[in-house]
């Protein structure tokens, strides 16, 4: 997107550390050369957390979006030098086990590694040591090596990605202190420091620790925790004399005991995550001078606490034992920034349009998320799926201080655990609950959680039923995690019974007003304009044609809708979108919806209301609103599962007796309570998209296998420009359902997949499908024919599956329309 002096943009920049010096350099690429860097301290070591960095990047995360910023942030740092020293030392990476358990770890991280790009391999002992003959060879089982990691130079980068920016037009001032964020209309205008104010269009946060003051300036939350984390340097060790550069070895971690390691010439620099959280008031850190003022070296940098390093001492002297003969020369705990998730928080609020953050960004995924933001900013979306990060991901229940602070904390515990895929948080538990919550635990709900919901994972109270089951194949230790045999037993009762499953967490949104259904029409895909009554999936795109996400919309009204949607930031798109006479508010709280699925659901439900729930009188994907027993309830004949039934909405205060009235009815059926595990199988069975899993708006919808939710003949809708034509055309890519081989294998998701021997893609979602005996991945591939030989590389085994036709089960429907 190009732009003219007359229309170019004013932008003014918080802070001047790696993430507000990367985005000023990737802003004047793109044209916008009206930025403004605003710092409070000198430049060009300000004294927030870029200032004290020990610069290690290890690419490879479980995030695919980190993985891709920390990718993008070693090519471009690699790129550039100041005084002709490079602003990265690709060193490489080496990761230690000392335990089967994290050596088993390291497998599947080099199955991420492969799945997103990165280059990395298992290794040896022996090549351990040889990377890094400082260590004691018995104590470690072997490693993972990443030859493209290395050390960031965030001083050098800022300094150097400063220089180009003001090249192109932008400037930095520092001694710069922001005291106000100016306002009107609900747009930002400009910010106010102790030497001045300066008009913007466009104001970013990127101040890092500071993001919540600067947050609370404009009214917009940042739930963001500063804490503290050790760093130390030894004194200079005789191994080390004459060396010659100031890293040679790759960057060592050694997550065992929560510690990594870099070299400082002849010193060995180490940082411990295995300390308690510290964590630190955003709004009590000193300014620069006053900090200075206080004997400190720079805000970011607190007192060591020797108390603190002690036991991290002792395991760094084992693990090297070169270590036994020095002490450390200098140590500090380093402020830097949690989020409840662990990611970054990114975007534009929708509270104060202009208003930007680009904070909790770390040095390694620094020049990635100013890329993306820069992206978002010029051209209106990231060239990358962005929805881990963005601000409006939290419910209004993670965003409590009390939250963020002890999930922030608790994210700072668990840098280096291992964790496991469906592993929930431990507190604060419960937060959020159902007005079935009780009946649950009466039945033995054994509870994982999401977006603050207990969520009843399978019940105890149906054990007896395994014992129905044919044999099961036995799982490994690590895919027997938050899985039970009861899974199985409560996938085959709702096929062949009936089950009630707890859908409460499912976000339903109310849109009213008259211009409710135009507004609808524009914002999705499929075309809504139907009698009240009508259920409808349809899709949310960008205007690039990506998918933000899919929905269910019910027209219960001319003029009310009740639309099925996943995040929080599906409704704060809608409300950017949203005209003066529609209406949005989040129901979910205030309501609860139970599915009730099974070839006897009918048989359950029917007798419970005067109206006719025939087939013929209630057909598939229509709602009506009716009475069981005594409750009120708004009825979709809708299936996630592949079988006949509907999903039951009540207010909150009556979800309790409707639990009840179906419990009681379905006595004589065999009625069970079911849980999210075999539900996640059997939806998988039926290839039902999870968004955010199995589709982004990275995708389109014919590759993404939901083109049938696109009308094409449809006057106007968000994305319809940029779809044009790609119905006829074969899509390069596909998320591609995959059956494993072996009926005994299973696999759990984000899993690199092999084509004639390459990594071609990766699994998105994976269960066992207990009804086809297989276990069911889906993945994006290559668009590949039906029966092709593929291998998923799971802890480094290599699990021959083959490419299939979907749907895998009840390819007519007849189970679900009857």
């Amino acid at each position: 997107m190009s732009s003219t002096p007359a229309t170019r943009p004013r932008v003014v920049v918080i802070g001047a550390g790696i993430v507000g010096c990367s985005l000023a350099d990737e802003l004047t690429a793109r044209g916008w050369t009206d930025v403004t860097v605003l710092e409070q301290g000198p430049l060009p070591a300000p004294g927030g957390s870029t200032s004290h960095a020990p610069g290690l990047v290890f690419q490879t995360s479980p995030s695919r979006t980190l993985t891709a910023f920390a990718r993008y942030t070693v090519e471009k740092f690699s790129s550039l030098t100041v005084d002709g020293v490079s602003c990265f030392d690709q060193v490489g990476g080496l990761e230690l086990a000392t335990t089967p358990e994290r050596l088993a770890d390291l497998h599947r991280r080099a199955g991420y590694a492969a799945s997103w790009g990165v280059r990395g391999e298992i290794v040896s002992t022996d090549r351990c040591k040889e990377l890094w003959p400082l260590l004691d060879r018995s104590a470690v089982l072997g490693g993972f090596h990443t030859p493209d990691d290395g050390l960031a130079r965030a001083l050098l980068a800022a300094r150097a990605q400063m220089e180009r920016a003001t090249e192109r037009g932008a400037r930095f001032l520092d001694r710069h202190t922001v005291t106000g964020i100016e306002k009107a209309d609900g747009r930002v205008t400009g910010v106010v420091t102790d030497r001045g104010t300066f008009p913007a269009d466009h104001v970013v946060s990127a101040a890092g620790f500071w993001g919540p003051v600067i947050g609370r300036m404009a009214g917009v939350d940042v739930p963001l925790q500063p804490l503290a984390h050790q760093y130390a340097r030894t004194r200079p060790l005789p191994e080390l004399a004459g060396a010659a550069s100031e890293a040679s070895k790759p960057i060592l971690r050694f997550q065992d005991r929560d510690l990594y390691f870099r070299e400082h010439h002849d010193r060995i620099g180490i940082g411990s995550y295995a300390h308690r959280p510290l964590p630190v008031d955003p709004f009590g850190i000193l300014p620069y001078d006053e900090a200075r003022a206080n004997g400190m070296e720079m805000p970011s940098s607190y007192p060591f606490t020797e108390e603190d390093w002690t036991p991290s001492w002792d395991d760094c002297r084992r693990l090297l034992p070169a270590l036994r003969d020095t002490e450390i020369e200098e140590g500090f705990n380093g402020v830097f920034s949690f989020t409840p998730d662990g990611m970054p928080l990114l975007g534009e609020s929708r509270q104060l349009r202009g208003f930007w953050l680009a904070e909790a960004v770390w040095v390694t995924h620094s020049a990635g998320v100013a890329k993306a933001v820069a992206e978002w900013m010029v051209d209106g979306r990231a060239s990358i799926d962005l929805h881990e990060c963005d601000l409006a991901r939290f419910e209004d229940a993670q965003r409590s201080p009390s939250y963020v602070r002890e999930r922030g904390s608790q994210q700072f515990v668990e840098v280096y655990d291992i964790l496991h895929p469906l592993q929930p948080m431990e507190r604060p538990r419960p937060l959020r609950v159902s007005p079935f919550h009780a009946r649950q635990q009466q039945l033995g709900a054994r509870f994982l959680e999401g977006g603050g919901w207990e969520r009843p994972h399978w019940y105890e109270a149906n054990a007896p039923l395994v014992d129905t089951l044919g044999p099961l194949p036995e799982r490994d230790a690590w895919s027997a995690r938050y899985w039970s045999p009861i899974a199985a037993a409560e996938a085959r009762a709702t096929r062949e019974k009936v089950a009630l499953y707890d859908m409460t967490p499912l976000r339903r949104l109310e849109v009213t007003g008259p211009g409710a259904l135009a507004f609808l029409q524009r914002m999705t895909t499929n075309n809504l304009r139907k009698k009240p009554g009508a259920v409808t999936y349809t899709l949310l795109l960008d205007e690039t044609g990506g998918v933000r996400s899919d929905l269910t919309v019910a027209r219960l009204a001319p003029d009310r809708f009740q639309v099925g949607a996943n995040s929080p930031a599906d409704l704060d798109w809608l409300l950017r979108h949203a005209p003066q006479d529609v209406h949005l508010r989040d129901i979910t709280s205030g309501t609860c919806c139970i599915g009730v699925w099974g070839p006897l659901a009918r048989d359950l439900v029917q007798p419970l209301t005067r109206d006719d729930f025939s087939h013929e009188g209630f057909g598939y994907f229509r709602a009506k609103e009716t009475y069981l027993g005594h409750v009120p309830v708004t009825a979709m004949r809708l299936s996630y599962v592949g079988e006949l039934g509907w999903e039951l909405y009540t207010t909150a205060d009556l979800g309790l007796r409707l639990w009840d009235t179906l419990w009681k009815a379905g006595r004589r059926h065999g009625v069970i309570a079911a849980g999210r595990s075999a539900f996640n199988s059997l939806r998988l069975e039926k290839g039902y998209r999870a968004w955010g899993t199995d589709m982004t708006d990275e995708h389109d919808p014919y590759e993404a296998g939901v083109g049938f939710a696109v009308r094409m003949d449809k006057d106007g809708f968000v994305g319809q420009e940029a779809l044009q034509g790609r119905a006829a055309q074969e899509p390069a890519r596909r998320l591609t359902p995959l059956l494993l081989d072996d009926p005994s294998a299973v696999v759990l998701g984000k899993e690199p997949v092999y084509v004639d021997g390459a990594p071609a893609g990766y699994v998105t979602s994976a269960s066992y499908g207990y009804t086809l005996g297989r276990c069911v991945a889906y993945a994006w591939l290559p668009a590949l024919a039906t029966g092709t030989g593929v291998h998923i590389d799971y802890f480094g085994e290599k699990i021959p599956a083959t490419v299939a036709e979907e749907p895998l089960f009840d390819p007519k429907m007849n189970r679900i329309r009857r």
